[in-house]
């Protein structure tokens, strides 16, 4: 593929992506903001994390994780604690409540994502299923 075709598949699929996920996050329940479930599902994902870490992986600003983390407190959906090791630290973890939370909107994002896939042509459908793979390869190293 030369330079030009692959800045161009790289634009649309920019796009195409982040439109997606965008209309996928309004057809969701009311709650917390995309960052708000980000940052929650992560922490279901790894389990208990220094804010740090989960501001890291998230790619945020320590500040704005430290925020986002007291609203998800206040909620009842993390809960957070000093970290015995470093006293300056704070660990989260996502408590059943966020859990739960995570789960149901995954669960009505996917149902509303199947219904999409559902009205695409059997070549489409298809041509989903067979990228896969490389979409699952391009954020194979952050999942880590």
């Amino acid at each position: 593929m030369t330079t030009s075709a692959v800045q161009d598949v790289s634009g649309r699929l920019f796009l195409a992506v982040g439109r997606l996920s965008r209309s996928l996050r309004q057809a969701g329940v009311p709650g917390p903001g995309h960052g708000a479930i980000s940052a929650l599902a992560t922490l279901v994902h790894y389990g208990q994390l220094r804010l740090g870490d989960l501001a890291a992986k998230e790619g945020v600003a320590a500040a704005t994780m430290s925020r986002i983390v007291a609203s998800l407190v206040e909620a009842g959906y993390v809960s957070r604690e000093s970290d015995p090791i470093d006293r300056r630290a704070w660990l989260a973890e996502a408590t059943e409540e966020g859990e739960r939370l995570v789960s149901g909107v995954r669960s009505t994002r996917v149902h509303e994502l199947g219904k999409r896939l559902e009205r695409l042509t059997p070549e489409h459908q298809a041509a989903l299923a067979a990228a896969l793979p490389a979409l699952e390869a391009l954020i194979a190293d952050e999942e880590r």
